[in-house]
């Protein structure tokens, strides 16, 4: 047939071969063990309405390495679902009066539409969906599981609560300067009974095991590794003084990494929260202040209070307790840096090598007596005149907070100072010795609060009986359905919905009270992953068999914003379930790629700041192949990249020259009744010189194009092949390219090698190629082998080398590729012999590879 004849017009066909790839499969795989497999997945999107460019540049990244795996001989799964449970489902069903289902599932159906007309090769068999039934069911078994084996408890304790979305957030939701990582509303704290996964039992092996992910951004993992936050250090327990300042039996322990400091702490801080604080000032002369400072901290965020944002406030409260290591009586204040859900709620304060502390004691002129110096401090010179110290303050301008010379600590002054040095190690032996410290290890890591006060999520399968206290519904009771008929708008909940939270008890049949608070929809994402490889099964989650062929996912992609909160969790699942005995791996994912963002003019698009381009629309205009070429084009994937729309016309005259080129050559075969395919045939002795050049050219952008995709660098691997489609042009325009085995392998490999990034004109053009434009599915570009190359064509034989004579390029010379310098100088006298004939040569360099220069 005549290509030629025809203009590429992608909306035709684009929608062909989709249609034809989900006719035949294309995109299904199942086990078989026989073939290595690969998985392939980007993190699942919330339903919030149309694709936006973010999800078309995730989604593509993850398309052109599931096509490629394809060809490559990898057994593929490419599985798509939608992460559907949430806040904004319900609050946007409040605003248009509808039902968080209904705008859900609509908005499913609109996004999968615009995915497949993407034409993203998902396996649409394994579609998961959170919120159907078939789904959550398994995320409450997993409750139920994890509550047998101690990882579920429900305590009351100080959480985080946005009043706007009006339910709790877990620490890692409260972002910034302490606002909901969702409407940006200021977090408050409220004592809530709460459910919490225990987490903190797996804080060793979350740390340790980053070092299992050497396929992870270096970023990624620091930041989960502050997240978890071990440190080393001690506990240090301190005697608690009666109102007369008299020492009692009561202690009080806090944990400190710096137990060398231990005769610096000149005062002595607890969280505004503790219970000790109205114990002790109750009818007493501070009780005034103390207060004060509590109603102020409760206008505060905790992400304030830690980090220091706020100005730090305090009062005493009248007490004082015993230094364990000095037997000093140091007063007790509260601070509204000290937060009660860290540690026990109090901290030796240690002005002189702690930053907050020494801001404190310079608002509240308490001492702040040096224990650790540094060498270059001038205190260094009065030790070596005074030999010893007594100073209780210091005139710095900050903490020092490195290592350095122990001063003023009794037996211990002269040790060196710091972080698990001799002579913190020194210090908790002798604390030790007096049964008043211990070792110990400590994390920055909380338990999980999975609780949320709101309709839209997965029910927590819980019942409250009086009589037996808190029973999980027995499995064969599951799934706790979530009922679909109430109305939010009108300010039902589950909290006050009869009909779903009475109950009986499994346990003794007496009336009870169901649990209406539903799972943090993190839950929920963290295991999807998993009911991919088995999502039909109605037994368990998912196979072991299944899991442990697919799993883990080889290549995961999504935003840096899930660095740790998804991640982390997903993490701890897997651990979990393989103690289960559930799973045979200790990980996840094994490569991650957080892609950036696709910006406009330099900003992040936004629907507030009116500046989104429609992914639709472009497709409307250009097609799918233009866009998804673009997206991979713009610049390396885990680097932001702003659009352009000359770049989106660039790609498609590109994409324009590929469909004339190809239709051009099987014009001009059809003319010379080469109809059948040939066959490579790299080792002819008569090629002429400009089949030689492209062999090389073939068999070079081949393995430039193959090693950069392998590298996840697409821009690069599209510019070779932009490199190679220049070169097929150069070719016919020099020789006679109808009956060339070499043009036709290149060809070949061009389209094969598109394929991965723009599948439809690669499939379009190959079928036309092969048989004349017929859809046969055998013989479909997406189930060939990727193109090989041969390493002794990829160095080409003859190079050609600039002639630079006084500073200006005057020639060129082509030479043996393994040409000596001699011979490569000899060559460049021949080739600029009317430039140089008469002339004295003072220098001739050549640059191996690269250049020649002459000064005459």
């Amino acid at each position: 047939m005549c290509v030629l004849a025809r203009d590429y017009n992608p909306q035709d066909i684009e929608l062909k071969w989709q249609e034809f790839w989900a006719a035949n499969d294309v995109c299904h795989s199942d086990i078989d063990e026989t073939k290595e497999k690969k998985y392939v997945l980007e993190m699942f999107p919330y339903p919030s309405g149309s694709p936006h460019m973010g999800h078309v540049r995730n989604y593509t990244i993850g398309d052109v390495v599931a096509r490629l795996a394809r060809m490559r001989g990898y057994n593929v799964i490419h599985p798509m679902g939608w992460d559907a449970f949430g806040l904004p489902a319900e609050n946007a069903a409040i605003q248009k009066g509808s039902h968080p289902a209904a705008w859900t599932y609509h908005n499913i159906d609109v996004q999968e539409e615009s995915f497949k007309r993407m034409g993203f090769s998902f396996d649409w068999k394994r579609k998961v969906v959170t919120c159907d039934p078939e789904y959550y069911h398994w995320g409450q078994w997993l409750f139920v599981k994890m509550f047998e084996r101690g990882l579920v408890e429900r305590r009351k304790s100080p959480v985080n609560w946005c009043p706007s979305c009006e339910t709790v957030l877990a620490n890692e939701q409260v972002e910034g300067d302490g606002v909901c990582w969702r409407c940006s509303s200021r977090v408050e704290k409220r004592d809530l009974s709460q459910w919490y996964f225990k987490i903190t039992d797996y804080a060793q092996e979350l740390l340790d095991d980053l070092d299992q992910l050497s396929a992870w951004p270096e970023r990624v993992k620091a930041m989960q590794a502050n997240w978890i936050g071990r440190s080393t250090g001690a506990n240090v327990t301190f005697t608690i003084c009666d109102a007369d300042d008299q020492p009692t039996e009561e202690t009080i322990t806090v944990y400190t990494t710096r137990p060398d400091t231990l005769f610096g702490a000149s005062f002595f801080l607890l969280a505004p929260e503790h219970p000790l604080v109205e114990e002790f000032t109750a009818n007493t002369p501070y009780e005034a202040a103390c207060k004060a400072v509590i109603a102020e901290c409760e206008r505060e965020t905790a992400v304030e209070r830690e980090s220091g944002i706020a100005e730090k406030i305090g009062a005493f409260t009248g007490r004082y307790v015993v230094n364990p290591i000095n037997n000093q009586k140091i007063p007790v204040w509260i601070a509204n840096y000290v937060l009660m859900d860290y540690g026990t709620g109090a901290v030796m304060a240690v002005p002189s090598g702690d930053e907050r502390d020494f801001e404190f004691a310079r608002i509240y002129d308490l001492n702040i007596p040096p224990v650790v110096i540094a060498e270059d401090d001038p205190l260094m010179d009065a030790l070596r005149h005074e030999k010893e110290l007594k100073h209780t303050n210091v005139d710095w301008q900050q903490a020092y907070t490195g290592p350095g010379l122990m001063v003023q600590s009794g037996d211990f002054t002269g040790l060196v100072g710091g972080k698990d040095s001799e002579g913190a190690r020194a210090v908790i032996e002798a604390l030790a010795a007096k049964d008043k410290g211990e070792a110990t290890i400590n994390f920055r890591l909380r338990d999980w609060l999975i609780s949320r006060q709101r309709y839209w999520g997965n029910p927590i399968p819980m019942v409250h009986c009086e009589s037996c206290g808190l029973v999980p519904v027995p499995e064969d009771q599951l799934p706790v359905i979530l009922p679909l008929d109430i109305d939010i708008a009108a300010g039902e909940t589950l909290h006050n919905t009869a009909s779903f939270y009475e109950t009986t008890c499994p346990s003794c049949g007496k009336p009870a009270r169901r649990e209406t608070d539903t799972m943090d929809t993190f839950t929920c994402s963290s295991w999807y992953f998993l009911r991919y490889a088995d999502p039909h099964n109605d037994q368990l989650p998912f196979s072991s068999q299944a899991a442990n062929y697919w799993m883990p996912v080889d290549n995961y992609i999504g935003g840096i914003e899930h660095a740790i909160l998804h991640l982390l969790y997903a993490r701890f699942f897997i651990k979990v379930l393989r103690d289960m005995g559930m799973l045979n791996f200790d990980e996840p994912f094994v490569h991650l790629l957080t892609q950036g963002m696709v910006k406009l003019d330099g900003t992040k698009m936004s629907k507030s700041k009116g500046n989104v381009i429609s992914p639709d629309e472009v497709v409307a205009r250009y097609g799918a192949d233009t866009v998804r070429g673009y997206i991979m084009f713009m610049g390396p994937p885990d680097k932001d990249i702003d659009w352009s729309q000359d770049g989106v016309e660039g790609m498609f005259r590109f994409l324009n020259r590929v469909w004339r080129l190809v239709g051009e050559y099987l014009d001009i075969r059809a003319l010379n009744k080469t109809a059948e395919c040939v066959q490579t045939s790299s080792a002819a002795a008569d090629l002429a010189p400009a089949e030689v050049d492209l062999r090389h050219q073939t068999h070079r952008l081949i393995k430039k194009a193959s090693d950069d995709l392998e590298r996840q660098q697409f821009n690069t691997a599209i510019a070779a092949l932009m490199e190679l489609t220049n070169a097929l042009y150069d070719f016919k325009r020099t020789a006679d390219w109808a009956t060339s085995e070499i043009a036709d392998h290149a060809i070949q490999s061009l389209l094969k090698m598109l394929a991965p990034i723009v599948p439809h004109i690669a499939e379009e053009l190959w079928a036309d190629l092969r048989d004349g434009g017929a859809a046969d599915l055998a013989d479909s570009v997406h189930l060939q082998s990727w193109p090989s190359y041969d390493p002794e064509f990829v160095t080409a034989d003859t190079i050609e080398l600039p002639i630079q004579i006084n500073g200006k390029i005057r020639a060129r010379v082509s030479v043996a590729a393994d040409a000596s310098e001699e011979e490569v100088a000899d060559a460049a006298k021949q080739a600029s012999a009317s430039y140089i004939e008469g002339k004295e040569i003072k220098k001739l360099i050549v640059v191996p590879g690269r250049i020649i220069t002459i000064v005459i």
